[in-house]
């Protein structure tokens, strides 16, 4: 299938089933001609602007009737809705919503539109979103579900864990644009109004209107790939198209972004939930814990599940307001209600940028992906390789760039990544919870295992490679997690050869809760934080929740590491080479030559 040069407006997803792939060893390849840079489009660009606002540089446009969006993009780059940021200080928060206390906030009572108003908490690892029911005077009532699964937990919004490492913000209402100290020097916010059919845009000083080209976005996705894992879809190749213009509304439902970590949510409810759960459940409890099993997952705009010999190369993911790429995601975060029974899935020499979302999302996280009850389920052989990742997790600041998730071999190799608020790579998942004999901490701390069952076999995690990567300017929001971290147990995964700069003094390289049988070697780390770190849940390091794990031959400009690096405990930190003045050894120079995307020539086995 060759596609020319131009933009494709669809009108819906595009939907490729069994019959769709490749049939009898044959591929079906969608290609673009020679030449050309067509682009598969999820957005309509919107015209016709006049003048609202001269002081404050608004205008506004017609847009058709009930529509709505989280996402507009302004000449290729993502408009931001304004926002204010105001000090937990400034409100009393309660089991329903909250109530203003700062005197100078009063006039938030007066805006036009409440009900389209937002809080969101960024706090250590997570960045939440609740949508504003109504406002009576300095009363603000919150939209549920999405308050109480947003108040209870861990590093919830009401009680994040490090108040000093939080933010708080309102968001979405016309009025605010303007009252940031430097509005001036943010160009392209905006405000939709669904009833009226309004969409409102605040441009740079000295800008035309007619110069600019917005686009709207009308679907939530662009692709659905997946068959059923025992007829999967099968070898389909897309080379050299554009995928864009999406945006995920799961937010702006009244169940909100109850985030948990990188693009992972709560949606459901349980009766199990005490009432002042927003007060008495703000580091884990057993009633919380209830729904560990239960959590959703972001949907991408371009999905695969069930399906095997998928390739992607040459393609360019932007503009996309979402996690680009799923593959192999939990049957809640597809089209198709198809999930995981991924095998064989190329991503290679792909383009992601100007994200809302991550690039990446591989895996599931509930009780399918980990412990399926079929071998046709597993996710296996993912190879993401030579790709360029550049400013993702925009809006879902969560998100880590790429993830990887419960995956078999997967292989994550010479990526060029950078301009990410939260992990670069990140592989694994469950805390050590899902791991064979499961995790004392959240046994005895949480009593997780009330609701849940303890696995006496392990999960299908096993033989990560992250080899080769370049990853820099990324943590740039979050001191948690690290540029590149594994989750839970991962027999046989290798972190190797790669190189870690630009960060600051965020973590390197991050081995967390539950982390065994890795092994960290060859890579240079530059950073002023921790170079390594590794969760060993405090003082209960001696039960070797993590265990097993080596970081040898490694170079780094800080001495400083976290955890207990213990060889009584199975955790062996020695024989790794200190180089503040980075006057690099050969071997290390070689390795800092070597990492991110390779020329093509390289192109073939890895």
């Amino acid at each position: 299938v060759l596609l020319g040069e131009g933009t494709y407006h669809l009108e819906a997803p595009l939907l490729f089933r069994k019959v769709d792939g490749g049939q009898n060893g044959h591929d079906v390849i969608w290609r673009a001609e020679t030449g050309a840079h067509p682009v598969l489009s999820g957005g309509v660009e919107v015209t016709g602007f006049t003048l609202f606002d001269a002081e404050r540089q608004i205008w506004v446009a017609d847009v058709p009737r009930g529509f709505d969006t989280r996402d507009i993009w302004v000449d290729g780059t993502m408009a931001e809705r304004p926002w204010l940021e105001i000090a937990p200080s400034d409100v009393r928060f309660d089991a329903t919503g909250f109530t203003i206390t700062a005197p100078d906030l009063a006039w938030l009572g007066e805006i036009a539109h409440p009900e389209r108003l937002e809080v969101e908490a960024t706090g250590f690892f997570t960045d939440r979103y609740s949508p504003v029911k109504e406002i009576s005077g300095t009363r603000v009532t919150m939209q549920q579900p999405a308050w109480d699964n947003n108040t209870w937990g861990y590093d919830t919004l009401s009680q994040p864990i490090f108040p000093d490492d939080s933010r708080l913000f309102l968001v979405n209402a016309l009025e605010f644009i303007g009252r940031t100290n430097d509005w001036h020097a943010r160009p392209y916010q905006w405000v939709i109004d669904p009833d009226a059919g309004k969409l409102y845009l605040r441009i740079g000083e000295d800008e035309d209107m007619a110069d600019r080209t917005v686009v709207l976005p009308r679907l939530e996705a662009l692709v659905s790939i997946a068959g059923t894992p025992e007829a999967p879809v099968e070898r389909l190749r897309f080379e050299g198209l554009g995928f864009a213009h999406t945006s995920w509304l799961g937010a702006s439902r009244p169940t909100g972004y109850a985030n948990q970590q990188s693009g992972a949510y709560l949606l459901e409810t349980t009766p199990l939930r005490p009432a002042d759960a927003w007060q008495s459940c703000d580091w884990g409890c057993v009633e919380f814990e209830s729904l560990r099993q239960r959590w959703h997952q972001m949907p991408a705009a371009v999905q695969v599940a069930a399906a095997r010999d998928i390739t992607f190369t040459h393609n360019t993911f932007s503009q996309i307001g979402q996690i680009a790429l799923g593959i192999g995601n939990d049957a809640n975060a597809n089209l198709s209600g198809v999930g995981l029974a991924t095998q064989r899935i190329t991503v290679r020499r792909n383009r992601f940028a100007v994200l809302s979302g991550g690039a990446i999302m591989a895996g599931g996280v509930r009780l399918e992906a980990h412990h399926p009850d079929s071998p046709a389920l597993v996710n296996r052989e993912l190879t993401i390789a030579d790709n360029t990742v550049a400013t993702v997790s925009q809006h879902y600041k969560d998100n880590a760039a790429i993830l990887s998730t419960y995956v078999e071999d997967a292989r994550i190799v010479h990526n060029d990544i950078t301009d990410a608020p939260y992990d670069g790579i990140a592989v694994g998942w469950g805390w050590g919870y899902n791991d064979a004999g499961g995790n004392p901490n959240y046994a005895e701390n949480q009593q997780g295992y009330v609701h849940n069952p303890r696995f006496t076999t392990p999960t299908t995690l096993r033989a990560t490679l992250v080899e080769g990567n370049r990853v820099h300017g990324v943590k740039t929001w979050y001191m948690d997690g690290g540029a590149i971290y594994n989750l839970s147990a991962n027999p046989d995964a290798v972190i190797r050869a790669n190189h870690i700069f630009d960060i600051r003094d965020r973590i390197g390289i991050y081995l967390d809760e539950g982390s065994k049988h890795v092994t960290v070697t060859g890579n240079v780390v530059e950073t002023g934080g921790k170079w390594l770190n590794i969760n060993t849940a405090g003082d209960m390091f001696r039960r070797r929740i993590s265990t097993d794990n080596r970081a040898t031959e490694n170079w780094h400009t800080s001495n400083t590491t976290g955890g207990r690096w213990l060889p009584e405990i199975g955790n062996d930190a020695r024989g790794n080479i200190l180089v503040p003045d980075r006057a690099w050894p050969e071997a290390a120079a070689r390795v800092i030559a070597q990492a991110g995307v390779r020329p093509d020539r390289s192109e073939g086995p890895d």
